[in-house]
């Protein structure tokens, strides 16, 4: 049975290609994660208002 997959390391222009193709890959813009740690940042600050007012009353 073959194998489906072509070694990039074959020859120096599919290799050139792959390591071009991985480059474009990780060079794209990763989303703004901002959004999650507001988020996590709101949510303490509801659970420290919760506990801060059980311990008062």
């Amino acid at each position: 049975m073959s194998d489906p997959q072509i070694d990039p390391a074959g020859n120096t222009q599919a290799f050139r290609a792959f390591a071009q193709q991985q480059d474009v890959e990780a060079s794209k813009e990763q989303p703004s994660r901002l959004p999650v740690w507001i988020a996590v940042g709101a949510a303490l600050v509801v659970i420290l208002a919760v506990v801060a007012y059980l311990l008062v009353r």
